[in-house]
């Protein structure tokens, strides 16, 4: 470990950066009618804008992550908040949806430079033992922005305009900036000699899967253009990130180099584990709110402001509760902290599905959203603090990189997933119903739904966030296998006196 006097300063200051990226995942999705509107765009341009964040953000973090170690965590993530909040500006003052997006993907290239060193640094400067508190922290973040982005999104396109969603990120960012120049300390590097076969058979492989998956449903799963098809992507994809593996295991050995992605990152159960955990958990959190949010605003009538306030008590009991647990973990095995908030996210989920009527009195939905929120904060601090605590320092950018990875991957899999199976609900219940038609969109209704068709979409929504409901329950399962954690040697809260300067902690002077 590398000491740091005051790692807590550090800590959040980096945490202030990490939840404004976050934010950005899910916030645009509120403001997407008032940006076609505004730059007259089509529906599947203003899609894009939200995809080209998430694609720019998802296939780089492997290589960003062991950048990191390579040059330093401060620095990448200080570059990285410049890129994000420069490209923030941009994307506020775009005249047109092409440089909208194209200033999306810039965002999104600084986001990846971030999301990598905040998880790192963590890593580094708090010893396992008492790193529970810290992804608490971490994890709080990550938990409640995402159901943030709805809530400030629908407030700022309200009273402000589409743009001031981009606009706000900019004094954040430079408040951010100065708080990590001062107090993130500019941990010792570790010499890497670049993997740059394993940086473009990742990144291209990365590329094919999540753009297949993401763009799956916009081309109705066939053909995208030419001979080019989704799911000609989706499985190039798998061969292509199939060789970086392969490759990963022969670099050391034939090539004299050293991989992009150490193999031996899995040899650790727990990591390997909590990697599958944190991909159902980005599945989740991503499907699940797309059913429910149309079910507020096309069956109940509520504006988007109205219909994410509904997830308030998530939010602040999650928000509230994950650095209690994180102090915990520190003491128990975090398993079962673990599988028990998994399970008790997919109970709340399967009990908003079994609410989802046109008569259902509203306040009734309150009720899981709390439980969703006791869910959220013993999910993301366990799972990270279990997937960290045998990290060696030299690898903490890498692990990083990989657990931020199979995170997003999660996400573009539950987005994918859901779109197919709520058009797949609602041509089944919807089919036989008065007005209805063979392509019932919900895009389509505009929150305008005849009541005869009220019962059948909602059904067709509690259906959908089924799924997610089951997707958890098998990362509760595979959290049970997790090994008890080992008391680790050699991670002391304070450095020996006599090394307990910081250059001979490994910090470097800020």
């Amino acid at each position: 470990m590398e000491n740091v006097a005051r790692p807590w300063p550090a800590l959040w200051s980096l945490v202030i950066g990490f939840f404004m990226i976050l934010i950005d995942t899910t916030i645009v999705s509120v403001a997407n009618p008032r940006i076609m509107e505004g730059l007259h765009a089509d529906i599947n341009s203003v899609i894009w804008v939200t995809s080209a964040y998430l694609l720019a953000y998802a296939v780089p973090l492997l290589i960003t992550g062991r950048l990191g170690d390579r040059f330093g965590p401060k620095k990448l993530y200080l570059s990285g908040l410049v890129v994000f909040t420069a490209a923030s500006l941009w994307c506020g003052l775009a005249g047109d949806v092409q440089t909208l997006i194209e200033a999306r993907v810039l965002q999104g290239l600084g986001a990846a430079m971030m999301t990598p060193q905040t998880m790192a640094v963590i890593t580094r400067i708090f010893p396992p033992d008492r790193r529970g508190a810290a992804m608490g922290i971490w994890g709080a973040t990550a938990g409640v922005a995402t159901l943030v982005g709805p809530i400030l999104g629908g407030v700022l396109v309200d009273g402000l305009g589409w743009q001031w969603i981009f606009f706000i990120n900019i004094p954040v960012g430079i408040a951010g900036f100065i708080l990590a120049l001062r107090f993130v300390p500019a941990l010792s590097t570790h010499p890497h000699k670049f993997d740059i076969p394993g940086v473009l058979l990742s990144a291209a492989g990365l590329f094919l899967l999540v753009f297949g998956i993401q763009e799956g449903e916009t081309y109705n799963w066939g053909t995208i253009t030419g001979p080019i098809t989704v799911w000609g992507l989706i499985i190039c994809g798998i061969v292509v990130l199939a060789a970086f593996v392969v490759w990963q295991h022969v670099n050391p050995r034939f090539y004299d180099g050293e991989p992009l992605l150490p193999l031996s990152l899995f040899k650790d159960r727990n990591f390997s584990l909590a990697n599958v955990g944190i991909t159902t958990v980005g599945f989740t959190v991503t499907a699940f709110s797309l059913p429910l949010i149309f079910y507020y605003q096309i069956v109940r009538g509520l504006t988007p402001t109205q219909s994410a306030l509904m997830m308030v008590p998530m939010a602040l009991i999650s928000g509230g509760l994950a650095p209690v647990v994180g102090r915990i973990i520190d003491r128990v095995n975090p398993k079962y902290i673990t599988a028990g908030g998994l399970t008790l996210m997919s109970v709340a989920l399967f009990w908003n599905a079994s609410l989802m009527h046109p008569d259902t009195p509203i306040w009734l939905f309150l009720l899981p959203s709390a439980v969703l929120g006791f869910a959220n904060a013993g999910i993301w601090a366990p799972l990270s603090s279990t997937a960290t605590r045998n990290l060696p320092p030299r690898q903490a950018g890498a692990g990083s990189g990989v657990y931020n990875t199979t995170r997003q991957i999660g996400a573009v899999l539950g987005s994918a997933a859901i779109a197919v199976l709520i058009q797949a609900r609602l041509a089944a219940e919807l089919a036989a119903a008065p007005g209805a038609t063979g392509e019932a969109k919900p895009m389509g209704f505009g929150g305008t739904l005849p009541a005869a068709l009220h019962e059948g979409f909602s059904t067709a929504m509690g259906q959908s966030i089924m799924l997610p409901a089951a997707v958890i329950l098998l990362g509760a399962a595979v959290a049970l296998f997790f090994a008890k954690p080992k008391a680790l040697q050699g991670w002391g809260g304070a450095a020996p006196a006599e090394s307990s300067g910081a250059e001979r902690a490994g910090v470097k002077p800020s």
